[in-house]
């Protein structure tokens, strides 16, 4: 089967591929459609496994990087799913107190490419965790797929409990100097967004292509914002003008970052949606705002 490349596939495919990775389209009427850009030798078969998330290639950084320390654990979430399962990653050799990061999966569970974020931020000198808000339903169950389905099964508002209950985790860990901050990707843009509504407290969020919280939600915000969007992204992005417009007439500190050509997940390395130069300009960013607003 031909391997395809990311220039080999025509943008309606990739617009497809959004629908259905946001339960638009089911999987059959994904490959259905993906039918009409079978041409020229092009078969479906190779355009979904093109799409598909390739995690055992992609993955930046080790469990047994000795930069970290990776380690699983469970915590409290009472007004969310009860016990939550994270995946915490501490900087090696610490010299004192440091801040702290969670990190926000997409709409399908702890994936190995959030797990891979998650090193990757603790690398850059934070404590991260990287909540699995499908712990209630036995955790994220080794592929997007079944995961989409699961997420699903649960209320978002119940999932942003457990999100909040691991910003409370974090700022009371014993390696953390009380400065936390939150980067999400997708649903989990969402939930960076709404944590900074909910929480008055946070330090900074990092939202990256995620929907946007109502007016008078955004006129609650205390947290400095960097929001980050694809700009092929046209479903997230046609609510950014009025949350910008809520956000600047309330005095909220943000800049967002709008990156040409490039589409929805294009921080996610794993799918041929990733774009190389957009992903680390806005990661650059998002690790120099954390230091810049936590110190």
């Amino acid at each position: 089967m031909k391997e395809l490349k990311k220039e080999d596939i025509d943008q309606g495919v990739f617009d497809l591929y959004d629908a259905y990775a946001h339960n638009k389209l089911e999987r059959r009427q994904f490959i259905e459609k993906l039918s009409a850009y079978a041409v020229g030798g092009v078969t479906v078969a190779a355009l979904m496994s093109a799409m598909m998330p390739n995690y055992e290639d992609t993955r930046t950084i080790k469990a047994d990087d000795t930069r970290l320390e990776s380690n699983y654990i469970n915590y409290d979430s009472p007004k969310g799913g009860g016990k939550i399962k994270g995946l915490l990653s501490t900087p090696a050799g610490m010299s004192g107190k440091v801040p702290g990061v969670v990190v926000v999966h997409e709409n399908r569970g702890l994936n190995p490419y959030i797990e891979d974020v998650g090193r990757r931020t603790a690398v850059a000198g934070f404590i991260s965790l990287a909540p699995d808000a499908l712990t209630p339903l036995g955790g994220y169950p080794g592929n997007d797929d079944e995961g989409r389905a699961m997420q699903s099964k649960r209320d978002r508002n119940e999932m942003l409990e457990d999100f909040i209950a691991a910003y409370e985790y974090l700022k009371s860990h014993p390696d953390c100097n009380g400065k936390v901050a939150v980067v999400g990707f997708c649903f989990g843009g969402w939930i960076s967004n709404m944590m900074a509504v909910r929480i008055p407290t946070l330090n900074a969020a990092v939202p990256f292509y995620g929907g946007q919280p109502s007016a008078e939600e955004a006129a609650q915000i205390k947290a400095p914002l960097m929001l980050h969007f694809a700009a092929l992204d046209e479903r997230v992005n046609a609510g950014w003008p009025a949350y910008e417009k809520a956000l600047d007439a309330n005095n909220v500190e943000n800049q967002a970052f709008i990156y040409p050509d490039v589409n929805h997940g294009f921080h996610n390395n794993t799918t041929p949606r990733y774009d190389e130069d957009a992903a680390t300009l806005a990661w650059d960013r998002t690790i120099g705002f954390f230091k810049e607003k936590m110190g």
